[in-house]
């Protein structure tokens, strides 16, 4: 039997599951191949969340079924079959194996995985090369990934040559670019942005009439896939009992219609509380889906759009959801490819702790951080306040390293690709850039924890007590972090007011809150 062979190797990575993929263009199903790789250390890179690797690998299993529907042969390399290492040795074999004309793929989202398919194809000759060298440059043809409602050329001619980006400034443009939530030329309601009308806490009563999100059962395809994570990452964190996430394009439109019915229309006002066992509350639970491309942007803003001109529904929570999608997630993929790599070894502050082992377990004495913890192990998922203004102001106030706070958060996280998760934890989370796009650093006290959550209630810690016995790790660390930044906070308008509340302390007061944090500091394994 001779050797199977084609004319385009079309590469399909693990979050590129996009029906309309721009490496299919031009595909010819008699003569082309779609090429899916599975690989262990997509998972083992970084110490990867069960629910995580569950998520890809079954997507990536129900996609390819939807392309061998169409027709399409389809090369799929499992973990279970042909056990590859990296994506590079599974683009070898397959290359050796079906010796294309030409490997077609979109963009990685994943700086790491273009260098390893680059490195890959170099180390590669053709037959009728001498070396590698003379390997014709159209061997691997990367196209542009055109899910994304602005392309990256588009957002470069944007920055320019700005040493600082706003990401309101970008939003606006896309929002007059796309015609969303425009009247007659002006932003609907006469304001760009609503977000001071979304930061609500619940109050003593707590959370009322919440919501239920949809319930995806696992088909046969994700038991699959999860007996098999289960066998072969037994060690990784998180559990999967709760695992509740769209895998294919007709389970993440379901969930979308069902956000757009059920939650939309509560979505803003509380979109920045918490509550113990409040897992998922009024968001929208799209992430996961829109960064594996089972959603679209376009189709995701238009929905919410159409829900606000059809049911007149708040306009702050429509706009505070658009501005998400439409500004905040194209804005941050535009930096991540404008940053890179130098964002990748960022540390403006300079910290070098490691990352308490508690992260991985959610086993701390702060209820605010076991909350959060526990939940995210859970489920692989938090939202944003608890990202940002929980797990990762802790993690600035700590001194942790952002490097392994930044690989924590790509971890244990279902909706975690690099060029999402490493500008908002590194240039938004922990200010590891320095304010490139961010005015100041994201850190407060407990009060703030305890004004937007009831975490505080039946603590060991209290968030109003800076020192002794019963000091809370969030509210002494923040004012340390102060101190250490005196002369540098002060001369930024955003963070004097901060300051001035610094510089009212006794200065016997400020001596024992530096002894204060420097025992917390020495022993954040025991908080």
């Amino acid at each position: 039997m001779p050797p199977a062979s084609c004319r385009h190797l079309i590469l399909i990575l693990g979050d590129q599951l996009d029906g309309d993929s721009a490496a299919f263009d031009h595909l010819d199903p008699t003569r082309d191949v779609v090429l899916m790789i599975e690989a262990r250390e997509e998972s083992t890179h970084v110490w990867s969340h069960k629910a995580r690797t569950v998520l890809f690998l079954s997507a990536m299993r129900h996609f390819a079924d939807t392309l061998r529907q169409r027709g399409w042969r389809v090369a799929y390399r499992a973990i279970d079959a042909e056990g590859d290492l990296t994506l590079a040795d599974g683009l070898r074999a397959a290359i050796a194996r079906y010796r294309p004309e030409r490997v077609i793929g979109v963009e990685p989202g994943d700086l790491r995985v273009r260098r390893q398919m680059d490195e890959a194809l170099e180390s590669l000759v053709t037959p009728s090369a001498a070396t590698a060298a003379e390997q014709p440059a159209s061997f691997m043809e990367w196209r542009e990934d055109r899910h994304f409602m602005c392309a990256l050329p588009r957002f470069r001619r944007w920055a320019g040559q700005s040493g600082s980006l706003r990401m309101e400034f970008f939003y606006r443009m896309m929002r007059q670019e796309y015609q969303v939530l425009m009247d007659d030329g002006k932003p609907a309601g006469g304001q760009w942005n609503y977000d001071a009308d979304n930061r609500k806490g619940f109050g003593k009563a707590g959370p009322q009439h919440l919501p239920r999100p949809p319930v995806f059962e696992p088909d046969a395809i994700t038991r699959e896939v999860m007996a098999l994570v289960g066998q072969e990452f037994a060690g990784h964190p998180g559990d999967l009992e709760r695992f509740n996430w769209p895998v294919s394009r007709e389970q993440a439109l379901q969930a979308l219609a069902d956000f757009i019915t059920e939650r939309l229309p509560d979505f803003g006002k509380h979109q920045d509380a918490m509550w113990t066992g409040l897992d998922f509350g009024w968001h929208a639970l799209l992430s996961s889906s829109l960064n594996l491309k089972l959603l679209n942007p376009l189709e995701v803003v238009l929905a919410a759009e159409n829900a606000y001109r059809t049911r007149n529904l708040d306009l702050a929570s429509v706009e505070g959801f658009i501005r998400q999608v439409l500004g905040w997630r194209e804005f941050i993929r535009g930096v991540y490819f404008l940053d890179m790599p130098e964002l990748k070894t960022a540390n403006h502050f300079g910290h070098d702790r490691p990352l308490p082992a508690w992260y991985w377990t959610g086993e701390t004495h702060m209820n605010c951080m076991h909350q959060c913890i526990s939940q995210t192990l859970a489920n692989g998922y938090s939202h944003h306040i608890q990202r940002l203004m929980v797990t990762g102001m802790f993690g600035v106030t700590a001194q942790i390293s952002p490097q392994q706070l930044c690989d924590w958060y790509l971890a244990v996280y279902v909706d975690a690709v690099e060029w999402v998760e490493l500008p908002n934890t590194a240039g938004m989370a922990l200010f590891a850039n320095g304010g490139r796009f961010t005015s100041k650093p994201y850190v407060a006290s407990g009060a703030y924890v305890k004004r937007m959550s009831n975490y505080c209630s039946g603590c060991r810690y209290e968030p109003e007590t800076r020192t002794g016995p019963n000091a809370c790790p969030m509210t002494t660390l923040y004012w340390n972090f102060l101190d250490r930044h005196e002369t540098a906070f002060t001369a930024n308008p955003r963070t004097a007011l901060m300051i001035k509340h610094l510089q009212r302390m006794a200065p016997q007061d400020r001596q024992l809150l530096r002894a204060q944090a420097q025992d917390m500091l020495a022993g954040l394994d025991q908080l």
